[in-house]
């Protein structure tokens, strides 16, 4: 099972920013580090943590971080508060 906390840290880690700076309402292209460079290599850094692979179309509806864990739960990744 994966926290919430988790999730964040491996946004965070893909973006180079603080797990602090993560919130649902973090959009694509609404900080200079989520480009599309860095949304591709979220994408990379969500497949290795959580041993999935993301169907392009879904990578295509990635456009904020609240987006992002509703996708995980696709994928079945749990999550906890």
């Amino acid at each position: 099972m994966h926290t919430q906390q988790q999730v964040e840290e491996v946004i965070a880690k893909a973006f180079g920013i603080t797990p602090n700076d993560i919130t649902d309402e973090l959009e694509y292209q609404s900080i200079p580090e989520w480009d599309s460079v860095s949304h591709l290599v979220l994408v990379t850094e969500l497949e290795t943590a959580y041993g999935i692979s993301i169907e392009m179309e879904d990578v295509l509806t990635m456009g904020s971080v609240a987006k992002v864990k509703e996708l995980l739960k696709k994928y079945n990744v749990e999550q906890v508060a």
